[in-house]
């Protein structure tokens, strides 16, 4: 039974997903995510003018006339959310982000009449959300974010990545989100970079990057409940990071800050 907090929640992230497609977005997403692949049509004959490397040389020989392929433009295409859900991306204020990143995407690509899906993963793959069209199937995606409870508390984008390039053969756009607090992923990203389209969404907290001087800080690590001490007293610290992403299709966006400007200035990007 989903509750009425709950319900509330998913209607009110649709309003605002289908607010910001609406007045913002408007063909951004089909722009910047053009069908690329190319579906067999039909085979008729050969007419002076057609190009030569569309004949199909098989049927030419059996036929004794000139045969070409024609084909069309693919344009249905096929969105996966791969979505974090580990400990460090369960707090409410993360949680709502990510939810509402991943409505306004796949709304996006529901109205282009494309099909979405979505795997949600802690330290190993928790659900998967077969990719499928329309407005309900989108919200039942949101409803299982909204309500997804980690028992798992480290994050395993490897294993996640490795999960979704064993089970998706047909090429698709995919958007990872996650914090990338994580590491030895790197193979499995670039394997999926070259069968998929993949785009990095890094939802982060500015705290998480840098601390401000004056202080003792004391850390609880959500995944592993390791904690760490840090002197800061002398001077800002800037927190190491061992993530190594590709910034072509990588976009950073803050708890702090508006991710829908963040977004369109990354479909602009993508459309030239």
């Amino acid at each position: 039974m989903v509750s009425k907090d709950l319900i509330k929640k998913i209607r009110r992230i649709e309003i605002k997903s289908n607010r910001i497609i609406e007045e913002i977005f408007s063909g951004e997403y089909r722009s910047a995510f053009q069908g690329k692949g190319m579906e067999f049509d039909e085979i008729r004959e050969y007419y002076p003018g057609d190009e030569i490397r569309s004949i199909d040389w098989n049927v030419t020989a059996r036929q004794n006339k000139a045969y070409i392929k024609k084909f069309h433009e693919e344009r249905e295409l096929n969105m996966f959310l791969l979505i974090d859900m580990s400990r460090s991306n369960s707090f409410a204020k993360k949680k709502d982000i990510i939810a509402e990143i991943g409505a306004t995407l796949a709304f996006s690509a529901v109205k282009n009449n494309d099909k979405v899906g979505s795997i949600l993963f802690t330290d190993k793959v928790e659900k998967l959300i077969p990719s499928k069209k329309g407005k309900r199937h989108v919200l039942s995606i949101i409803e299982e974010i909204l309500s997804f409870q980690p028992n798992n508390q480290g994050t395993a984008i490897k294993k996640a990545l490795q999960y979704f390039n064993r089970v998706e053969k047909k090429r698709s756009i995919v958007f990872l989100i996650s914090d990338f607090l994580d590491k030895d992923y790197e193979k499995e990203l670039k394997i999926a970079d070259k069968k998929h389209d993949l785009v990095l969404i890094r939802v982060i907290d500015k705290g998480e990057e840098s601390l401000p001087k004056g202080a003792i800080f004391e850390f609880e690590d959500l995944e592993t409940g390791e904690t760490i001490v840090l002197d800061n007293l002398q001077g800002r610290t800037e927190l190491e990071s061992t993530i190594k992403l590709p910034v072509r299709n990588l976009l950073n966006i803050y708890t702090d800050e508006d991710f829908v400007k963040a977004l369109m200035l990354f479909f602009k990007r993508r459309m030239r």
